[in-house]
């Protein structure tokens, strides 16, 4: 019955979870609005607007190219200030904590249906009921093995009412030891309901995904709903979704999804927020600000260890005048550099790429570019310290300046924002109608009837609902 209780608060508007849940995944409203986990936004972000995110730095365990890249590590970490004698013993090493294991099989959909909509909420909530109803008759089996066409005998038998349960086989199809057309047809739905590769084999990710418990599906929906409980967002003619644990970028337009785009966007340590603004402005050769966190944590032990690392980089230390200041005046033994703007140089190397999309907020976070372009290929695409950085942000840029005059051919397409470019000076280009942009987290959503979508909950946002709810279920002793 709770699960039923949470469900109809969200379909009247109520907060599903309201106590710690409810405290750490509010509503979207119609300004900017941080993650639970998101970074605060640093100390005159207003003059340093690319400040709070760290676009060159890596994360665990993946892969990073040299240090002029976006995803090259500043430094190590400061050496130590003195020895320490023999006979005291050192302090262990903080140990640190573990990734989340990446999704794997990850695909780009391709829905022409946005994943938020004006209707999102009430179907999301919808759908938990249906999900709440199928928790209380029991589930659906969580023993599902590795299979694939070819193969029969009671595994099949299994994965059929699994399936059907859910909604991916009708009750006629339910039945039959024997693996057929229909059911790799309803294994590639699954498959694309949950954002993995359209296989028709159940194996890896798609195994994992198959035997998640109908109550953690019911868990996700109930929370997303409740995320988008109280959402004012303008659902204009064009808008723009990122569903951060998706990690896409859906361009709408007239109701439908006309460019999906691969993005990277914040780790668990540095969320990408849930947020609303407008896209204003196309930032062509951009430079890019190095926040203050970033500065002390990242910069100051790096240039203990290698004096001329921002150099090579070609990030400039600027005073409060802007006056150019040598990074040998600086003592770096102390954190006196945080005091300073430290700028690196629109080029080849600046971590933001050729293309910075500005979309004015007091998180002062962004979409852009990268030079790391290798990245977007990976299935674990949680890798920033923040903002999303969009694959194709050319193709991305051209159709937000749809209608806005201009360039060397009269209109800003790829071609002129590339020709532009070259000439190497940072130039800004100012949308005709500014497009809406929503960041949203959605680990479970449904536009309509029949089995919802579900995505990782890579920040753990889920969790803590699951535990309240379980909490608010257990009987008062």
């Amino acid at each position: 019955m709770m699960l039923r209780v949470l469900v109809a608060a969200a379909l009247v508007g109520l907060p599903l979870l309201v106590s710690g849940a409810a405290a750490q995944t509010p509503a979207i409203p119609a300004a900017s609005t941080a993650s639970p986990a998101a970074p605060a936004s640093p100390a005159g972000a207003p003059s340093a607007p690319d400040g709070l995110v760290s676009p060159f730095l890596p994360t665990p365990n993946v892969a990073a190219p040299a240090p002029m890249g976006a995803e090259a590590t500043p430094g190590g970490p400061p050496p130590a200030a003195a020895p320490i004698p023999v006979e005291t013993p050192a302090a262990p090493k903080p140990k640190k904590v573990a990734p989340p294991p990446p999704p794997r099989e990850t695909a780009l959909s391709d829905d022409p249906a946005p994943t938020l909509q004006p209707e999102t909420f009430f179907a999301t909530a919808k759908a938990s009921e249906r999900y709440s109803a199928i928790v209380d008759a029991g589930g659906w089996p969580t023993d599902i093995v590795a299979i694939g066409p070819g193969t029969g005998g009671p595994a099949v038998a299994k994965l059929r009412k699994r399936l059907m349960i859910e909604g991916y086989l009708d009750a006629a199809q339910a039945g039959g030891l024997a693996w057929d057309a229909g059911l790799t047809t309803a294994v590639k739905r699954f498959q694309s309901h949950m954002g993995l590769r359209q296989t028709g084999v159940v194996s890896g990710a798609t195994l994992k995904a198959m035997n998640v418990p109908a109550r953690e599906r019911f868990n996700e929906l109930a929370s997303s709903a409740n995320r988008l409980a109280g959402l004012n967002f303008s659902f204009d003619q064009r808008y723009v979704v990122v569903n951060l644990p998706s990690t896409s970028v859906e361009a709408v337009e007239n109701g439908r999804v006309v460019h999906h785009y691969i993005a990277i966007v914040g780790d668990p340590e540095h969320p990408s927020p849930e947020i609303s603004a407008q896209i204003q402005v196309i930032n062509l050769n951009p430079t890019w600000t190095v926040p203050i966190s970033i500065i002390k944590k990242e910069i100051i032990p790096r240039m203990q260890r290698d004096p001329g690392y921002l150099t090579r980089a070609k990030i400039r230390i600027l005073d409060g005048s802007g006056q150019e200041i040598n990074p040998k005046s600086v003592n770096w033994s102390t954190e006196r550099a945080a005091n300073y703007t430290l700028r690196q140089d629109s080029g080849a190397g600046n971590s933001l790429g050729s293309i910075r999309i500005g979309m004015p907020n007091k998180l002062a976070v962004y979409m852009h570019d990268t030079p790391s372009k290798g990245l977007f290929g990976a299935d674990y695409r949680f890798l920033s310290h923040g903002c999303v950085r969009v694959q194709g942000v050319y193709d991305y840029a051209a159709w937000l300046l749809e209608g806005t005059p201009g360039g060397p051919g009269g209109v800003w397409d790829k071609a002129a924002m590339e020709a532009k470019i070259k000439e190497g000076a940072p130039f800004d280009i100012k949308l005709a109608r500014a497009v809406p942009v929503i960041w949203v987290y959605l680990t479970g959503w449904s536009n309509g009837d029949g089995p919802a979508q579900f995505r990782d909950d890579v920040y753990g946002v889920d969790t803590v609902a699951e535990a309240q709810a379980s909490a608010q279920s257990s009987p008062v002793r």
